[in-house]
């Protein structure tokens, strides 16, 4: 399988992962993230991940708008999380699971 697939994103304010993560300035926590990224992935792929480099460059609010974008290269899958207004949020590098072989 080739190409990219991207899948929208938004995180609801009543997410419980946002309790407490910050009060009065809610903030989507990156593993939040990284968790949609990975449904992605088995979404388009049909496979888990099995390892992952990220890095976060900007903050997702709680409502915002965003599209994971994932995109397959030979040497793993590429992704990027980016706010509705172009902003980047996240970007990264996914490796599948290995596959393991019927004994």
């Amino acid at each position: 399988m080739n190409g990219t697939f991207q899948e929208a994103l938004r995180i609801d304010a009543a997410h419980p992962a946002l309790a407490g993560h910050f009060p009065g300035r809610p903030v989507v926590p990156g593993v939040v993230l990284l968790e949609r990224v990975a449904a992605a992935c088995k979404a388009w792929r049909g496979e888990c991940i099995g390892g992952l480099d990220a890095k976060f460059l900007q903050p997702l609010l709680p409502g915002q708008e965003a599209v994971i974008e994932l995109c397959e290269e030979a040497s793993g899958i590429r992704f990027s999380v980016t706010r509705a207004d172009g902003v980047t949020l996240a970007r990264g590098k996914l490796a599948p699971a290995a596959r393991v072989s019927p004994a």
